[in-house]
């Protein structure tokens, strides 16, 4: 592909990223029938795996061999993080590690021991797969700085979401992945 093909591909992937970058997948709707919360969950998921996989695309473009300075966009890179960050703190936390849920009932506050002991271990194949594609995202963001300079707000952005993820617990190929992007 030409560079400008390329840059084109990336200014509609980052509409993709930006599609479900603000999304919660946390919904609980009390007045909502349980069929229509399913479908609004589904519905949500749905573009927020879309837009992993964007991220994953967009990434992938600026880490491949021999690209042309054009295609390191400071929009798409400030996107991709934007997007890892929220569903990092948003969805996947929560899923994770109980001490991140919020109680939708307003209930007494409960100890981090106490939440994690009443934790299911149980994870929806949705969940799983956005995890393992925010892990790739991490990991390819770490090789991206090895190849192009960013600017300090990005840097300090890449930085936290690359420190939280050790103050978190079950999420240990993140934490992999982290390791990685915090050295870099």
């Amino acid at each position: 592909l030409s560079t400008d093909k390329t840059v084109k591909v990336l200014s509609i992937l980052e509409k993709n990223i930006q599609d479900g970058s603000k999304l919660s997948t946390l919904l609980n709707h009390n007045n909502d029938t349980e069929d229509e919360e399913r479908l609004w969950r589904d519905l949500i998921m749905e573009r927020v795996t879309k837009s992993a996989d964007a991220c994953l695309t967009a990434i992938n473009i600026m880490t491949s061999p021999n690209m042309p300075k054009a295609v390191y966009i400071e929009d798409v890179i400030e996107r991709v993080i934007q997007y890892t960050k929220f569903h990092l703190q948003n969805t996947l936390y929560p899923q994770y590690d109980p001490v991140y849920r919020v109680d939708p009932h307003g209930g007494g506050v409960l100890s981090s021991k106490a939440k994690r002991a009443k934790c299911s271990t149980h994870k929806q194949r949705v969940i799983v797969m956005l995890y393992n594609k925010v892990c790739d995202v991490v990991s390819s963001l770490s090789e991206l700085l090895e190849i192009q300079l960013l600017t300090d707000t990005t840097i300090l952005q890449i930085s936290s979401m690359g420190i939280t993820p050790f103050f978190v617990e079950n999420v240990s190929e993140l934490q992999l992945c982290a390791i990685k992007l915090v050295t870099a």
